[in-house]
């Protein structure tokens, strides 16, 4: 059953401003919470795009989206490959870029990947360690835990987990391995549990949380296909179009805030020049001057919502 409570739903879809007879993408279907409310606000004209990776989250959305199958685009693919995949599917384009009114990413790991067990990304059930989203790509976690270095399993558990413990959890990691692969969710939870000294783990979340995360972002190069994605975005909307951008991680979130700031104030002139010469203008205006956050009545009905936030954006 692939059960999955969407977050920030409502202010994501306003923030698409959502036009009937418009073209509008959702980059991430995942439970299709959001791609529900989007095909129901459009017209007989409108088109919805939607890109999923994992065949499970496409097979529930067909069924949950049967209604509007009509309007409707479904995409089995990263979108780090937006701009391609928009260009095939004849879109309107503006030289290069196709051109739609509207984009949406909702970031992160979905409910029913964390929650199904041989998915392999929870600490808390034993599973394979896996961690794939698109389940036909190669490179899974036992693959990242048994054969990088021990420096590169630190620096990825440093950068994108935060985890203040990461060498010495990959030095337990590597120590581990030498005796026998490690190849379950729970073995790898253990060790990095003994890597983490016993004062640290007393307060706060798990103690796998972090590199559990650091591990799925590696496997799935979640960073490096945002930042692809998230240039290509508003290279593909037409102008009054609207990106609305949900993270759940701070790294996630810095990229969106310093790509949205660097395309609002394009201006590269010393600050001590009268005038601006460099003639350089703003890509997009910020429709909201700070991140929108979860309600305190979503919070209490998903916890999981906690670290969201959203950042919206309307192309000049």
């Amino acid at each position: 059953m692939f059960h999955h409570i969407t977050v920030l739903l409502e202010e994501a879809v306003e923030g698409l401003h959502i036009k009937p007879d418009g073209i509008y993408v959702d980059c991430t279907l995942g439970g299709a919470g959001h791609s529900e409310l989007i095909a129901s606000r459009l017209g007989p004209q409108g088109r919805l795009i939607a890109f999923d990776q994992d065949d499970q989250a496409i097979l529930h959305a067909r069924k949950r989206l049967e209604r509007y199958e009509d309007k409707l685009t479904i995409v089995k693919s990263n979108f780090r490959h937006l701009r391609e995949v928009l260009s095939g599917l004849a879109v309107p384009m503006n030289g290069d870029n196709p051109q739609v009114d509207g984009i949406l990413f909702d970031l992160g790991v979905s409910s029913p990947q964390l929650d199904e067990a041989d998915r392999g990304f929870s600490y808390n059930q034993d599973a394979e360690l896996d961690m794939r989203m698109d389940k036909s790509s190669e490179l899974t976690a036992k693959d990242i835990v048994n054969g990088w270095s021990e420096s590169e399993i630190a620096r990825i558990l440093f950068e994108y987990g935060e985890e203040k413990f990461s060498r010495r959890i990959a030095a337990r990691i590597v120590q581990a391995r030498e005796k026998e692969p490690i190849r379950t969710t729970s073995q790898l939870a253990e060790l990095i549990k003994e890597g983490i000294p016993a004062a640290a783990r007393r307060t706060g979340p798990h103690p796998a949380k972090r590199s559990f995360q650091a591990l799925r972002i590696a496997v799935n190069d979640e960073l490096g296909a945002f930042r692809d994605a998230l240039e290509q975005a508003v290279d593909c909307l037409a102008p009054g179009g609207r990106i609305s951008v949900i993270t759940f991680h701070s790294l996630e979130d810095r990229i969106c805030k310093q790509w949205f700031a660097q395309l609002t104030n394009r201006c590269t002139c010393p600050p001590d020049l009268p005038v601006c010469v460099c003639h350089r203008e703003p890509v997009v205006r910020l429709v909201h001057r700070k991140p929108v956050l979860p309600s305190e009545e979503e919070l209490a009905n998903n916890p999981r919502a906690r670290s969201a936030k959203l950042r919206v954006a309307e192309k000049i």
